[in-house]
């Protein structure tokens, strides 16, 4: 109840809301989660931990932002597109929100102790991750889209 209560005020404020699916935008965070990901494994290979931990966290949150512009919703909130991955589409959101946990740690926080194999272990969760919404993203036709943009409608009704 408070996880609705939380989309449907972003809903009334526009931070979230219904628009037109739109491929390009989906190609667009396709590229970006990619480039995240290429990112995060050179970061870690030159030894910058932290700063791994947050593109490995985008490379999942742009594939996730992907799916939600094929079908057509419009998110201004990480905390509100992880809820609707889970709300509207029944994925396991888990990997996803402890990527963003362990980067708002990273990226916010000093007093914090991270190992290269945590690293490696949170690239291969996102790697898999994307993986598998890629997967699920190229095999949505027009009746999928319609279903989950209804879902949402419900959802915040």
């Amino acid at each position: 109840m408070k996880k609705l209560n939380f989309l449907v005020k972003l809903n009334k404020k526009g931070n979230l809301k219904l628009v037109e699916p739109n491929e390009e935008m989906k190609e667009s965070y396709i590229e970006k989660s990619d480039s995240n990901f290429i990112s995060a494994k050179i970061l870690i290979k030159n030894k910058r931990l932290e700063e791994s931990v947050s593109l490995a966290y985008y490379s999942m949150y742009h594939i996730l932002m992907a799916l939600l512009f094929r079908v057509g919703i419009k998110s201004e909130n990480h905390s509100a597109s992880i809820i609707l991955l889970k709300e509207i589409f029944d994925i396991d959101n888990s990997k996803i929100s402890f990527a963003k946990k362990e980067r708002i740690d990273k990226q916010y926080y000093v007093d914090f102790h991270i190992t290269k194999k945590d690293v490696e272990d949170l690239i291969d969760k996102a790697e898999e991750f994307s993986k598998k919404l890629l997967d699920f993203i190229s095999k949505l036709n027009n009746q999928d889209i319609r279903r989950f943009r209804n879902k949402y409608i419900d959802l915040l009704k």
